[in-house]
């Protein structure tokens, strides 16, 4: 870990800076619907206009990892994830303030989250798992640091001038720091490895189906999960609690998930946070807001959605080699980020027409599927081992 040090750091600084350059919307959306003229919710299209070009270019990034290698093309990702944010920050009318978040988006493709898994996994190999975990707890933290820092900023120089400050960063600071302080890394020539096409199609339906699942449930909850609870009863302060705490004890899961090293891999950590996630949401469909049951979703839900958000980054390394990380990473990425981007406004339609309980009961159905699959993964796992 001291030898990664170093690398891990300068992850870490441009990961945060990133994610909360581009997560600036919850602090400036009202001013920008006044100044449009719209409202809020039309703002928030611009969040939904970023995953949605997220996930379409990922198959693109996919391959640009493997040509020019995970590095350079992060160098790019941050310099036009820059671009992007200038032209958010000049827009003239809502429409073009959409089609800019959707430039920061293919931008966050080429930069974000996977290109940095992708990079760990060409750069650490044997260690690239734990190094994934430690960069998830730390880059965990972006919203808490940077939403303060962004309220500050549009105080004292308006929207407008808020994330022109973000974009002169991610241009001017992140961009060559990317490019000189993380070490080129090969780039990924090779073809697949796995024995039979069919298995390695097999393996990643099923992949995209765990993840893909488990994200629209984790995804959506982070997103309404506020209004669900107030839906069952619970007043605003409580409901705000209740997600504050659900927050902490991700961050427990990932931690738990990063304390076992390599006693377990990410697939092991997938089946038992799998699990814990339908019990989770089980325990609070029963229940309701009722302190045991509250509780037991902070504990089984909280604790498996974390360590699951490690074992999203990780799974794909017990099953497909570094040359094969990339296109599987991109192949999860494109589905999962068009979920994260429809996962809240199916949350709030549903909990408007059937309420909060029947939802969380359709939510703990979604992860029981996405468990099926894991242990479907698992026994696709050890046959190999079996039949020698």
């Amino acid at each position: 870990m001291r030898r990664h040090f170093p690398v891990l750091l300068v992850l870490a600084l441009t990961q945060i800076t990133g994610w909360g350059a581009v997560g600036v919307l919850p602090v400036i959306a009202p001013s920008v619907a006044a100044e449009f003229g719209s409202a809020l919710p039309l703002v928030f299209v611009g969040t939904s206009v970023m995953f949605v070009g997220m996930g379409l270019a990922a198959p693109w990034a996919g391959r640009a990892f493997r040509r020019f290698g995970t590095h350079q093309v992060m160098t790019a990702g941050a310099g036009t994830i820059g671009l992007g944010l200038c032209l958010v920050a000049l827009s003239p009318t809502l429409p073009v303030f959409w089609v800019a978040w959707a430039l920061t988006g293919l931008a966050g493709a080429m930069f974000l989250t996977t290109a940095a898994y992708v990079y760990i996994a060409e750069y650490a190999e044997d260690r690239a798992r734990s190094l994934i975990g430690t960069l998830m707890l730390v880059t965990g933290l972006a919203g808490s640091v940077f939403w303060p820092i962004t309220a500050f900023l549009h105080h004292l120089v308006g929207w407008h001038g808020a994330v022109l400050v973000y974009a002169g960063i991610m241009a001017l600071a992140i961009c060559p720091l990317v490019w000189f302080g993380l070490p080129a890394t090969e780039v990924a020539t090779q073809r697949a490895t796995h024995a039979g096409r069919g298995r390695k199609g097999s393996v990643f339906v099923l992949l995209v189906a765990a993840i893909a699942l488990n994200s629209f449930v984790t995804f959506g909850i982070d997103a309404v999960g506020i209004q669900l609870l107030q839906s069952m009863g619970m007043d605003l302060a409580g409901a705000v609690a209740v997600a504050s705490l659900l927050g902490a004890f991700k961050v427990g899961g990932r931690v738990i998930d990063l304390l076992g090293g390599r006693r377990w891999d990410g697939l092991s950590t997938a089946i038992v946070a799998g699990a814990m996630i339908p019990l989770g949401l089980v325990a609070i469909w029963i229940g309701g807001a009722g302190i045991v049951s509250v509780a037991g979703y902070l504990a089984l839900f909280g604790l498996g959605s974390g360590a699951f958000a490690v074992a999203r980054a990780t799974l794909p390394l017990v099953f497909f080699e570094k040359a094969d990380y990339a296109a599987a990473m991109a192949t999860i990425a494109l589905p999962m980020n068009l979920i994260n981007a429809l996962a809240a406004p199916a949350l709030a339609a549903l909990m408007g027409s059937i309420g909060a309980q029947v939802t969380f009961a359709i939510l703990g159905g979604l992860s029981m599927a996405a468990f099926a699959a894991l242990l479907q993964l698992k026994a696709m796992r050890v046959k190999p081992a079996l039949a020698k």
